[in-house]
């Protein structure tokens, strides 16, 4: 008897575990539990008995209880020794409950197996076995292959995480659900409204047939846009905000600013096409800042590299002694108040030790100024230098508000090739003390010239 050639075969014909797949027993019409009998003289249909009955020695009309018999179990390995028949069934009843990808969820149902367990075992026997070599997946290895050289590595099928519900990064990716790759509240939400009275019956007119028809059509639309707005957010790597800023964040200043410009036609190239036009407008702003360095080495008379590196170490230390000769003169503007000027030198102080500047400036009107404004979190604070953040928290404005007039005030000088206070205070409609200490630092800093 080959008993495990016949376990095998009834193995592969059977499509889940339930018991109520199988025959009852003949003698007590229970549902079979494995391990079970069945007699190999008679049939068909085939002879079950449960152990129950067998061991009882249950005889019913051409079966007797001396037949040759099998007994029928999974309890055996097929494709892994560690892995017995009726746990790979249990596995594939699983993922189709559950869906591909869902490996805690199949873990928790098997009950016998971790979650890795479960997707190492069915990516290496059912996913990457070398009997389904001819399948969709080696197309895939092969329009990866094609796209191996990109600019930057992108995947635009990754994954995004599955963050818990309502947590931050939850928040952060706009609710979206990786498993059903939609999102808690999709774009046109209420686009089915339109449908929930319409009702199409045999006495309708002809008008009104069309006027329903039309309003299907409409919805038909709404459904392509909503999709159309998902496939570029998911394509494009949009819905991993903290990843997308991460990559973001690693080219210089000059090229962000072209990255949030250029945003807005990602809709239109290729994810592909788009990063190797970033990447490449990132390549020459390098060499723009290389020709830049170089010519400025040509202009001072630097013939060699070595020369090059104590010429950098100079001009460093000429900008420090700048910075200090702008730091007598801020002390100048407290010098009749020896309050506040002790205050400066506690805050100039901190900051030098590293610490936060936390004393409220005191004004020459004996009032007490407000404390500096905490810009944790707030959005636009990194795309500030160290000098910036600092003037943000003591004129107390918000970062985006300060980029936005600093734009302003650059386009103008260039436009007028210089900038007089008296404009800068006609395009920012704020408190002139404010406009005053922006002014002073834009042209402290070299940004703007003074007409």
């Amino acid at each position: 008897m080959n008993l495990k050639s016949s376990c095998l075969c009834l193995w592969s014909a059977r499509i889940t575990d339930d018991p109520s797949d199988k025959p009852p027993c003949r003698g007590c019409s229970s549902y079979l539990m494995e391990p079970y009998i069945k007699c190999a003289e008679c049939g068909p249909p085939p002879f079950f008995l449960c152990l129950q009955c067998f061991t009882r020695g249950f005889e019913y009309k051409k079966h007797q209880s001396d037949h040759t018999y099998e007994i029928m179990t999974s309890d055996f390995p097929v494709l892994d020794p560690s892995w017995t028949a009726q746990e790979e069934m249990a596995l594939l009843e699983a993922v189709m409950d559950c869906g591909f990808g869902n490996w805690q969820d199949v873990a928790n149902q098997m009950c016998t197996k971790t979650k890795e367990e479960c997707e190492k075992h069915y990516m290496k026997h059912f996913i990457n076995n070398p009997l389904f070599a001819s399948t969709l997946l080696n197309l895939k290895q092969a329009e990866e292959a094609k796209t191996a050289d990109t600019a930057i590595p992108f995947h635009s099928t990754d994954d995004p995480p599955r963050p818990t519900f309502d947590s931050l990064l939850s928040r952060d990716m706009a609710g979206y659900m990786p498993a059903r790759a939609d999102f808690i509240e999709e774009f046109d939400n209420y686009a089915e409204w339109d449908l929930r009275d319409i009702d199409f019956v045999e006495d309708d007119s002809d008008i009104l047939h069309a006027l329903k028809m039309a309003v299907v059509d409409i919805y038909h639309s709404r459904l392509k846009e909503r999709q159309r707005r998902k496939k570029i957010i998911r394509d494009h790597g949009l819905i991993n905000l903290r990843k997308f800023q991460l990559m973001e964040r690693r080219y210089p200043k000059e090229v962000q600013d072209l990255y949030e410009t250029m945003r807005r036609f990602a809709r239109i190239v290729g994810p592909v096409e788009h990063d190797k036009f970033i990447e490449s407008h990132a390549l020459e702003f390098e060499l723009r800042r290389e020709i830049k360095r170089l010519q400025e080495y040509r202009i001072a008379g630097i013939t060699n590299f070595c020369s090059a590196r104590t010429y950098d170490h100079l001009k460093k230390t000429r900008e420090e002694e700048r910075l200090k000769r702008t730091m007598l003169s801020e002390v100048l503007q407290y010098i009749q108040d020896s309050s506040a000027c002790q205050q400066w030198l506690r805050r100039q102080a901190d900051i030098d030790s590293g610490l936060s500047p936390s004393i409220p400036m005191a004004s020459n009107s004996g009032r007490r100024s407000a404390p500096p404004l905490n810009l944790t979190g707030l959005p636009g604070t990194e795309k500030l230098n160290e000098k910036e953040k600092e003037l943000c928290q003591m004129v107390r404005l918000v970062p985006g508000a300060y980029l936005e007039y600093k734009s302003a005030l650059l386009n103008e000088c260039n436009k007028q090739g210089g900038l007089r206070l008296a404009q800068a205070r006609a395009l920012i409609k704020i408190d002139v003390n404010k406009t005053r200490k922006i002014y002073d630092f834009l042209i402290r800093e070299g940004y703007i010239t003074k007409a």
